[in-house]
């Protein structure tokens, strides 16, 4: 597919949709700095929806129901939070184009948070954007131990529910690899997005408690599997 051929300061939701079809995504150099730039890794982050790895402990955590978990009724506070800096984080690149965009895909019904609550507040989440078969996850933050892990969890299960194809995580990070993100090279990404936008899949944010209890188990069965 073309890359998009796009301004440094141009940003709406069909140049995005184009964009990642491509394969291709925006960042900014920092949260305040008024400019996008389009990124093509030669190397590619996705976390396979059959290898992600779930510890004992946060097994224990998704099944007691130890968080409560939502989907898209905070999308706006999610990116937010995950746009903040922090002292392991000092910068970040979800700048207010980037953020403005998200939302409006969020209204359109293509960009979805998965929250995660305690006692009333937003203590983790994560967002990305689902179109055909491929979730393109952008971000994600916690405030308390395991807070985003257990969104990434119930994302997954999601994900397996509807039928999507691809876990897009962008880049490879430390955190991500521990639990199951691959690397693997631009041309077999580009094939396994070819692969995603072959199917209609949508993203199922609330499916019956029993399917979703299914899911889950499902996914501690591959995890189990993966380490054994």
């Amino acid at each position: 597919m073309p890359r998009p051929s796009v301004g440094p300061h141009l940003l709406t939701p069909e140049i995005l949709v184009r964009a990642y079809a491509a394969g291709v995504f925006p960042m900014s150099e920092s949260r305040d700095d008024p400019t996008i730039f389009w990124v093509d890794p030669e190397v590619r982050g996705i976390l396979p929806l059959d290898g992600l790895h779930v510890s004992r402990s946060l097994r224990k955590t998704v099944r007691k129901s130890l968080f409560e978990v939502r989907c898209d009724t905070a999308f706006e506070a999610v990116i937010d939070a995950c746009a903040e800096t922090t002292p392991e984080r000092p910068e970040t690149w979800i700048n207010d184009k980037i953020r403005r965009c998200f939302i409006e895909m969020h209204t359109l019904g293509l960009a979805h948070s998965v929250e995660t609550w305690k006692d009333g507040r937003l203590v983790g989440g994560l967002y990305g954007l689902a179109l055909k078969g491929a979730f393109f996850g952008e971000s994600m933050f916690s405030r308390m131990t395991d807070a985003s892990k257990v969104a990434l969890v119930h994302l997954v299960a999601r994900l397996n529910i509807s039928g999507f194809r691809l876990l897009d995580s962008q880049f490879l990070t430390e955190h991500l690899h521990r639990l199951g993100a691959i690397e693997i090279s631009a041309a077999d990404y580009h094939k396994r997005l070819d692969d995603a936008f072959s199917v209609d899949a949508e993203f199922y944010c609330d499916p019956p408690p029993s399917l979703l209890e299914g899911a889950l188990e499902a996914v501690f069965m591959q995890s189990r599997t993966q380490t054994s």
